[in-house]
């Protein structure tokens, strides 16, 4: 009797004891999915797609300012790196919001990447999403910055270009005027009073050239045009500057090209850089005008054997009031201005331009066009 009942005990502490394992193994599973479910959370729906969306950054992050969800924007940008926000700056908008609970909204100056020395310029809103995450949005406002920057130096250039002839003609009125019963010092005054009033004049009809080409609706008329006549009239243009400096401007290559456009500013981004050309070339040496037509493509080289342009300024002489040599320019009237027209003019085309130089070797530069065809035609707004 005593065995059966010690038998039964055992039983009911055997069946005591395993359920009480089974109710820890049922608490520890439970606790793990809930770990998990924190560990392993997924936005809220619908956001997944959105961030996938959008063009600017967008970032999403967890309690732990972990990224659970960036868009292709904020890995372009260089914002996450390792699943997490890369700048101080960013992480601090995201405590703060986590802290009080408000949306902010702040423009910020990062560098691109982890690695990167290139400044982005951003303007960003952080808020809450839901209860546990924070939403980023970051739009990217470099090229905004970049143009202001231009502008003001570009005013700041105007004002410099344009006091120098206006001072030298104040002068030389006043010179004039002193010199008045002196009739050899009135010709030499008056000869350079035209020569600065020419450079004055110079100046301005090239800034007004290039604002107009900057607009939107500079190519308004659009033509079949010739190029071997838009190299004649750049040729003739330059023929007596080129002469009184002994060098000789040879012109070849393909024959009857065509392209749609306009000749008169074909002809004016030809004439600049003919005129370039002679301009940094010595005496006595040639300048070259070559035109080669092929797959769709005309490409129009003008080669000189000048003083050339060292390497790390190649990427610079298209700016507006940029010189290679500042002093030469200066003494021959250049205005900085010739190659950033030619760059303008040639983009209103539907074209680009490239340039080789080795100093000592002289420069290459190819203007290259679409041929006249038919789909050309349609992309100018022009009758095939």
């Amino acid at each position: 009797m005593n065995s059966a009942w010690l038998v039964l005990a055992a039983l009911v502490f055997g069946a005591v004891v395993g359920a009480g394992a089974f109710a820890v193994l049922v608490y520890a599973a439970r606790r793990g999915r809930r770990a998990a479910a924190v560990i392993n959370a997924t936005v809220p729906d619908g956001v997944d797609q959105v961030i996938e969306a959008l063009e600017s950054a967008g970032v999403v992050l967890d309690p732990s300012n972990n990224v659970v969800k960036a868009s292709p924007g904020a890995l372009s940008f260089g914002l996450v790196w390792n699943q997490a926000l890369v700048h101080p700056e960013l992480v601090r908008l995201v405590d703060r919001v986590r802290r009080n609970g408000e949306p902010v909204t702040e423009e910020l100056n990062v560098s691109r990447g982890p690695f990167g020395d290139a400044t982005l310029y951003l303007f960003v809103r952080v808020a809450r999403l839901g209860a546990r995450y924070i939403l980023l949005i970051a739009e990217d406002r470099t090229e905004s910055y970049r143009l202001d920057e231009v502008r003001r130096d570009f005013m700041a250039n105007i004002s410099h270009e344009l006091k120098t002839p206006i001072g030298a003609v104040s002068l030389l009125a006043e010179a004039l005027a002193s010199a008045a019963g002196d009739p050899k010092q009135v010709r030499k005054f008056a000869a350079q009073l035209s020569t600065e009033s020419e450079r004055l004049a110079r100046i301005t009809r090239e800034i007004i050239e290039l604002s107009r080409l900057q607009s939107q609706d500079a190519l308004t008329k659009a033509d079949r045009v010739d190029i071997d006549h838009v190299v004649a009239i750049a040729i003739d243009q330059n023929r007596v500057v080129a002469d009184s400096h002994r060098i000789r401007l040879v012109s070849g290559g393909d024959k009857n090209a065509e392209v749609y456009g306009d000749e008169a500013l074909l002809a004016i981004a030809l004439h600049n850089l003919i005129s370039n050309a002679i301009q940094y070339s010595p005496d006595g040496s040639r300048v070259g005008i070559g035109i080669n037509s092929s797959d769709g493509v005309v490409e129009i080289a003008v080669t000189d054997q000048g003083v050339g342009i060292p390497e790390d300024e190649l990427d610079r002489v298209f700016e507006r009031f940029f010189r290679s040599d500042p002093a030469r320019s200066r003494n021959t009237g250049g205005s900085g201005l010739g190659l950033s027209i030619v760059k303008h003019v040639v983009q209103n085309h539907g074209g680009d331009i490239r340039v080789w130089s080795q100093p000592g070797n002289g420069s290459t530069f190819t203007v290259r066009l679409p041929e006249a065809s038919h789909s050309t035609a349609q992309k100018v707004g022009v009758p095939a």
